[in-house]
């Protein structure tokens, strides 16, 4: 079978305090620990804007081949910074995509915390994983996600199907590669289509849960769910590898496997 083999960085950007999901840049609403969601479209902060830079600095010399993010401004200023640093992305053209944005938190937009917490509480259900009055469920968030995949998948096979096409790739074969050493290249330094994608921490976190419940993606050997679903730093990566094959002119996932997850080593504390 003839496959096509990408890598996929996800960037995640920290949209609520350090005690939640914490995944890109830090903004001044996240700073004062408030919810920021969809409503509040804040620009990055000044240590949010070093930390932009400071992962643009570490993946300066990995290659990428399509930029992808989320349409909120926080996010497009963490893109803007790392193709700004490296130099396979002189030619490019974000695609910002409202199929990206955080996560809708209702009514606990803008409030603390600790509110969103005590809502849980009193609505008897666990945290995270409460959908506040008004706000998305992680199953509506997982829908969002998966018509964003398919689109993605489409746009890469268009354009990449002769670049990094590999013929009889097994989905077995996915899982017999080296393990990551700490390097910014992991994984993609033979895999000539690369994907960055730049959203935000409590969607992304719907998305590994989705990866790994309904997707069978293969992690590194050793990790464990503990790990897979714990709290990512500021500016923090994940890497996947992608296959994709064409059945009926579209092109369908084959296989993902996890190189990393939740690296954030580059980030200055």
């Amino acid at each position: 079978m003839t496959t096509l083999t990408f890598g996929l960085t996800l960037l995640l950007y920290f949209d609520i305090d350090e005690s939640f999901i914490s995944f890109s840049g830090e903004t001044q609403h996240n700073k004062d620990g408030l919810l920021q969601g969809q409503t509040i479209d804040s620009p990055l902060s000044d240590i949010g804007l070093q930390q932009a830079e400071a992962a643009g600095l570490y993946l300066k010399d990995v290659k990428f081949s399509n930029v992808f993010a989320s349409d909120m401004l926080r996010a497009q200023q963490t893109a803007e910074a790392i193709m700004k640093h490296n130099h396979s992305c002189s030619g490019l053209q974000m695609k910002c995509d409202s199929l990206l944005k955080e996560v809708s938190f209702g009514l606990a937009e803008g409030g603390r915390l600790q509110d969103l917490k005590d809502m849980a509480k009193a609505a008897g259900q666990s945290f995270p994983g409460f959908t506040p009055p008004e706000g998305e469920t992680q199953e509506q968030v997982k829908l969002r996600f998966r018509e964003f995949m398919w689109k993605m998948f489409q746009q890469m096979g268009s354009e990449h199907w002769l670049d990094g096409r590999e013929d009889e790739v097994s989905i077995s074969a996915l899982t017999e590669t080296s393990p990551a050493k700490g390097e910014a290249d992991d994984g993609v330094r033979s895999v000539p289509v690369h994907a960055l994608v730049v959203s935000h921490g409590a969607y992304l976190c719907v998305v590994v849960r989705y990866f790994v419940e309904e997707l069978h993606c293969v992690f590194p050997q050793g990790s464990d769910k503990a790990h897979m679903f714990s709290l990512s730093p500021n500016a923090g990566l994940s890497r996947f590898i992608v296959t994709l094959r064409k059945e009926d002119e579209e092109f369908k996932l084959s296989g993902i496997r996890c190189v990393f997850i939740n690296r954030g080593g580059h980030v200055k504390k």
